[in-house]
């Protein structure tokens, strides 16, 4: 374990902690000395994340970020485990194939809408109220947005759709959250290397219709750019951060 000068260990939260960027931040997490709950729908990868960390630092708790009483049922586990909350690292989500708008199912649409917008919704909300409660009072909640909530993709509606929304939920937890001491911040993650982006290597379709190969960043950037946002004190705040692949197609994109 490492620690950070000056920085007082806290109680996090991270959905989509079984694997890719999930994972990487709650790893990063518990080598620095926080206190991490683990929340994902596999016990088993939950398990995997937590077996090099403290046993009284780890908590592996299945949730499913979708339903409501899975989500008020973390909050309280971790709340009956160490007495609050500090910082919510709102990180689960779902991509799919790329597919033309008007090719878009229905129950694609709202598979999408269901995880990346109303999950974080759930979960905020469940955070936020265990914040604004708590003593001493307040916290953080971070949100995991995308490239894709400023610059779409093309053949991805839904996932753009939601990406964008995630921002509207960030600004509205942002201001609501002033006078509880509750800070949220969100981070725009562009081409880190996991499971997800594995394809990007053999190219991706871009807005001209062609099909070029993207490069990728190493996760370990983007685990330490979240610990950096949760360590702030509460008096400062990371509104937007955009990390991505340095000559990834997103400035000037299409």
């Amino acid at each position: 374990m490492r620690s950070t000068p000056h920085v007082t260990p806290q109680v996090c939260v991270v959905t989509g902690a079984g694997s890719g960027i999930g994972r990487a931040v709650a790893q990063e997490l518990l080598d620095t000395g926080h206190r991490v709950a683990l929340a994902g729908r596999r016990a088993g990868a939950l398990a995997d994340t937590a077996a090099q960390a403290d046993p009284d630092h780890v908590l592996a708790i299945p949730a499913d970020v979708t339903d409501e009483e899975s989500v008020d049922a973390l909050f309280d586990a971790v709340r009956t485990r160490w007495g609050r909350v500090d910082v919510l690292f709102n990180n689960a989500g779902v991509s799919a194939p790329a597919t033309p708008l008007h090719e878009v199912s229905l129950a694609q649409w709202q598979r999408l809408i269901d995880t990346n917008l109303t999950g974080a919704f759930l979960c905020a909300r469940a955070a936020f109220r265990v914040m604004r409660e708590q003593r001493p009072r307040g916290g953080r909640i971070i949100n995991n947005g995308s490239i894709s909530a400023h610059t779409p993709r093309p053949d991805a509606v839904a996932y753009n759709a939601t990406k964008h929304a995630i921002t509207g939920l960030t600004k509205s937890i942002s201001l609501e959250g002033r006078q509880y001491e509750i800070a949220c911040g969100q981070i725009d993650i562009g081409n880190a290397a996991t499971t997800m982006t594995s394809g990007m290597s053999a190219g991706v379709l871009q807005a001209d219709r062609s099909v070029t190969a993207e490069p990728t960043m190493e996760l370990t950037h983007v685990a330490e750019a979240v610990r950096h946002m949760a360590e702030l004190p509460l008096h400062a705040n990371v509104q937007f951060m955009t990390l991505m692949a340095t000559a990834m197609p997103y400035i000037g994109r299409g």
